[in-house]
Parts: C-alpha cells; sequence; structure tokens
C-alpha cells in the first residue's frame, strides 16, 4: 500500500474488497481491465516524468531551495537556513525494514543535532489492519528545534497563489498518511539529547500540523509552495485506520482457494482466466461501493455496475444512503413512497419523508398538466 491507497482507504474503511486486494497487492488497475472495467484516471507517462524533473529541480542542490520556500513560508522569525550547513542523511539500506529502520535512527541523529536537513524520499511504516504498510514521502525536513514537516511535492500548478481544491484536499489527505507514520516515530524517540553527548538538556521530537506544498508557479517550472494545514486530515485518517477489519480476518472468511490471479499469457500481458470464474472471485469480498470511490479506486466502475444492477441505494451516494434508514435498495424506496394509504404515518421517518414527497410530485405534475388558462382562473 502506498500513501495514496491508504489515503483512499481511510475515506471508505468498510469496503472489505479494497482491504484485502491493497493488503495482497493486489494490481486493481489490471483486474479492472480484465473484468471489462478499466480505471478512469490514471498518470500518463509524460506528466510522470514531468512530475520527476519538477521534483529534481525542487531537491537540487542539497534542498537549498525547498528550506529556503519552507523558511519563507513559517515565517516564524527563525534564522534562515544555510545551504552549506543543510544536511542529507544516507538513507540507504537493505529492503523495506532496512530503510526504515535507517530512515528511523538518521531522524533521531537530524534532532540531536539541532540543525537543518533533507530527508529524500525517506521509508516509514504504518500498521494497516495488522499488516504492515510502507511509505515514501517526497521529502521531511528537519527543523533545528527538532519539529519535522512533511513535503509534498506536485506538478499540478498554482495560478496566483491557488491550486485545485479538489487536488489539494488529495495532497492533503496523503500527507496526513504520511505525518502519521512519523508520528509513530516520534513517540518512539521521545526526547532526543540535543548536543554532545552527555548533555542533560533535550529536544521533544514532534510532527508539525502544517504540510509545505510545492508546486509549479503559473504553469512555469519555477517551484512555489503554501502551507497546507493537515489535523483535520490527521484526524479522520487515523479514526478510520483503526476501524479497519484486519486482513487476516477478512481472507479467513473466504472460500477455499479463492484467489484473484488473472492467469496472464507468457508476454505478461493478456489475462487468459474465464470472465465469470474472475468475477465470481472478487465477488466474494464484500465492497461499500460510494460515488467518491470513483476517483480514487480502479475497481469502482465495476462495483459501481455491480451496485446499479442489485438496485443499492449506495450508488445514490453516502448521503442518500443516511437518509433512508433501513429501505437498502432503490425498489423497496420507490415502493414505500408510492404505496396506497400515504397520508397516514407510519412511524418511520424516512417512508414518510418519501410519501410526502410524491405527494408532492403528484401535485405538481398535475397542476403542470393543466390547461393554461384553467390555471389562470
Amino acid at each position: 500500500m502506498d500513501a495514496r491507497a491508504l489515503a483512499a482507504l481511510a475515506s471508505n474503511p468498510g469496503c472489505r474488497r479494497r482491504a484485502l486486494l491493497d493488503g495482497a497487492g493486489v494490481d486493481k488497475g489490471a483486474l479492472a481491465r480484465a473484468l471489462g472495467a478499466p480505471a478512469p484516471f490514471g498518470q500518463s507517462q509524460f506528466a510522470h516524468q514531468r512530475g520527476n524533473t519538477f521534483e529534481a529541480r525542487v531537491k537540487a542542490d542539497r534542498g537549498a531551495l525547498l528550506t529556503q520556500l519552507l523558511h519563507e513560508r513559517l515565517a516564524d522569525g527563525s534564522a534562515a537556513p544555510d545551504p552549506d550547513t543543510i544536511a542529507t542523511p544516507d538513507l540507504t539500506a537493505a529492503g523495506p525494514q532496512g530503510r526504515t529502520a535507517r530512515t528511523a535512527l538518521a531522524l533521531r541523529e537530524a534532532t540531536a543535532a539541532g540543525r537543518w536537513a533533507l530527508f529524500d524520499h525517506p521509508m516509514v511504516s504504518l500498521d494497516v489492519a495488522g499488516s504492515p504498510a510502507f511509505l515514501e514521502p517526497d521529502a521531511v525536513v528537519v527543523h533545528p528545534d527538532g519539529s519535522w514537516t512533511v513535503i509534498e511535492i506536485k506538478s499540478f500548478p498554482m495560478v496566483d497563489g491557488a491550486a485545485d481544491p479538489a487536488k489539494v484536499g488529495a495532497a492533503a489527505r496523503q500527507s496526513a498518511v504520511y505525518a502519521l507514520a512519523l508520528e509513530r516515530i516520534a513517540a518512539h524517540l521521545g526526547e532526543v539529547t540535543e548536543g554532545p553527548e552527555g548533555k542533560e538538556d533535550g529536544v521533544a521530537a514532534r510532527v508539525r500540523h502544517q504540510v509545505l506544498l510545492v508546486c509549479p508557479k503559473d504553469f512555469s517550472n519555477l517551484p512555489t509552495a503554501e502551507l497546507v494545514d493537515v489535523r483535520k486530515q490527521l484526524a479522520v485518517t487515523r479514526r478510520q485506520l483503526s476501524r479497519l477489519t484486519r486482513i487476516e480476518e477478512i481472507a479467513a472468511a473466504l472460500p477455499e482457494g479463492t484467489t484473484f490471479d488473472l492467469r496472464l499469457t507468457e508476454d505478461g500481458r493478456t489475462p487468459t482466466r474465464p470472465l465469470e470464474e474472475l468475477t465470481a472471485a472478487v465477488e466474494t469480498v464484500d465492497a461499500a461501493y460510494a460515488p467518491e470511490c470513483l476517483s480514487t479506486c480502479e475497481l469502482a466502475l465495476h462495483c459501481r455496475a455491480r451496485a446499479r444492477a442489485e438496485g443499492a441505494v449506495e450508488s445514490l451516494g453516502r448521503g442518500v444512503r443516511g437518509e433512508l434508514g433501513g429501505l437498502t435498495t432503490v425498489e423497496a424506496v420507490l415502493a414505500a413512497a408510492l404505496e396506497s394509504g400515504g397520508s397516514e404515518p407510519t412511524g418511520d421517518p424516512a417512508v414518510d419523508t418519501l410519501r410526502r414527497a410524491a405527494a408532492l410530485r403528484a401535485e405538481a405534475l398535475a397542476t403542470a398538466a393543466r390547461p393554461a388558462e384553467a390555471v389562470c382562473r
């Protein structure tokens, strides 16, 4: 799982299907294509290359420009970072576990040193439904006071100091996942001794709740940045991830021999597994579809088609689903609204509201059907 997947999963913790597929490392994009419902989103190769080029430019010269942007946006009166003194720890290690341990050690050392440090693609981990997820932020900056700031670098532009709110929101949710993982490290480190060994005074490692979002300025390749407060996203992500069912429990409930293998040909491109068999395997795990899934999950079109075929009210949105109470299908909603004797209260607020709405609709249609002259009289 990456941070984008975790942010999407946290926004819909009731979807056991996504939790299992992400936890098992299943390629949901390939699975969706094999099911005949390819994902409607994704980044082109050109956009990916442009993003990598922009990120390399931002991090050039030991992150001098990046730390300068951060210092300017903070405007806290502290001394400006000296490019020659910015530390760039080596985070190389074997495997994700090794990189995670190396990152934690380097964070401790940089915090104790009490100076600016730039961590380029550190590795952090987060426990998700009983399984470890290894995450790789674009960058993390350690401040002289021992605090840490998550840096998120995106290729979408900031025009006149403002970016697309939807994209900023997605970046904030993704950054909140990184901040949550870093909070685990900070809590483990506790108070770090600052300065020479043996000095009693220490500094508490902490993660700042404002992340630095770096984007191109006005469609150019010049970087600009803004601070984004992610406290709300942190609280939501923390709460939602705690509600996830353990992946082991989901897997244990599956029929013996269930697999999502596409049985690709030797070239690794063409699936050979029968569509009916693959669909049956996917349907063994419950989904919790909502229209918001269309922008975050590769399987959204497949799940939407199934929800519509079953007449599930979830396809109309979570708000509608919450208002309808025990009415779980469109057929049940229509039956409740159009049932004869609808003027009598039933004790069910949802049914009473539906019947009142149906009566008002019928009255409006009857009025519209009258000749204009009759209405004028």
